[in-house]
């Protein structure tokens, strides 16, 4: 069942019609994601409503952690199914490029498309192994060479553009993903630094505010929290969550359903 949503409102642009001399028109900024309501808060989420910071955090750990758990090679079927084209039912959309590409050209060639995992994989010494290594909320099809340039760099903004890029830029030690997909991946960190507390023989994940952090961190916190007002979820990553939570794991991001939830952890 796809979730019922409140408006929520939009960023909004801070502007002055006039610019004194000597000063500066004001920064852009994003509105902090509104209250939703979904159909799972009363059966899913019922523990988790109305709680905010560590108790919001614990109790969502609670509620996500039971799943099932997929091996490697069966990702790559399943990546098939969660990341359709809606354009092209033979195809699959790639994260960072946007490129629509043949759901038969998965390996490791170039021009072919891979398991990039979001969290990177260096940044949790989890491998591919079943659990975080394989855990669909944040595994997605990619271009090898794309996924390559990307390494396991931490999220932020700035740097240039490359080859097949889809609007997304990198430097020596970040990455910024195209625009409509910065959310996307600010939901899929998040959603691993709840879900893997280092309760379940996985290191405890979590996203902090630095570039090249040591392990088991991922950054960069304040910039993804702005992607995530800045790009809330849209039916394709609603779709993917339900998928995944009906076909798959059985379990949610969070993030996805409930966005606000973001600013009333971190």
């Amino acid at each position: 069942m796809l979730a019922t949503r409140i408006p929520r409102w939009k960023a909004v642009a801070l502007a002055t019609a006039t610019v004194l001399v000597g000063l500066s028109a004001p920064a852009l900024t994003a509105t902090p994601a509104a209250a939703t309501t979904t159909a799972y808060d009363s059966t899913y989420y019922k523990n988790a409503i109305g709680k905010s910071g560590t108790s919001l955090k614990s109790a969502l750990h609670t509620i996500i952690s039971p799943q099932t758990k997929l091996s490697y090679s069966a990702v790559w079927e399943a990546l098939k199914v969660t990341d359709q084209d809606p354009n092209n039912s033979n195809n699959v959309k790639l994260l960072y490029s946007g490129i629509s590409r043949s759901k038969s050209l998965n390996g490791g060639d170039s021009g072919d498309w891979n398991r990039e995992h979001v969290w990177a994989q260096s940044h949790g010494d989890f491998g591919t192994s079943a659990g975080p290594g394989t855990d669909l909320h944040h595994l997605r099809p990619e271009d090898v060479t794309v996924n390559s340039i990307r390494g396991n760099k931490d999220f932020d903004n700035g740097g240039s553009s490359f080859t097949n890029s889809g609007g997304s830029l990198t430097d020596s030690n970040s990455f910024e993903p195209r625009d409509a997909v910065k959310g996307d991946v600010a939901r899929m960190i998040l959603y691993m630094a709840v879900r893997y507390e280092g309760d379940d023989s996985w290191p405890n994940l979590e996203a902090n505010d630095s570039i090249n952090g040591s392990v088991p961190y991922h950054g960069r916190l304040s910039v993804l929290k702005a992607w995530n007002d800045e790009d809330p979820p849209d039916a394709f990553e609603e779709r993917r969550n339900n998928v995944i939570y009906s076909n798959y794991q059985g379990n949610r991001n969070p993030f996805i359903d409930h966005p606000e939830w973001v600013e009333a952890i971190w």
